[in-house]
């Protein structure tokens, strides 16, 4: 559990799951598999910026971009960038 107040995607209202689909559609068709059992504690990186729908949305778009299907990476390269990044910053996520 995330130590500050989060919004589930179920409990969001209309403006956040707005804003949810619109960011999801931008991401690569490959990220819309989820991972199973990609949190073992259940947390979400994206519903620890709930509470801010904005900051949210444009935070995560800046990734999107970055993610563009029009670039040479894939997936798993995105994953492994942010394994090592994570690493380095001593951050669970």
């Amino acid at each position: 559990m995330a130590w500050i107040k989060t919004i589930r995607p179920q409990d969001a209202g209309p403006e956040l799951l707005d804003m949810l689909r619109k960011l999801r559609s931008t991401f690569p068709t490959e990220y819309s598999t989820p991972v199973p059992a990609a949190s073992s504690t259940g947390e979400s990186i994206v519903e620890s910026h709930s509470l801010i729908p904005d900051a949210l949305f444009h935070g995560f778009m800046t990734a999107s971009a970055a993610m563009t299907e029009d670039l040479p990476l894939e997936r798993r390269h995105h994953e492994m960038i942010a394994t090592v990044v994570s690493g380095v910053n001593d951050c669970h996520y």
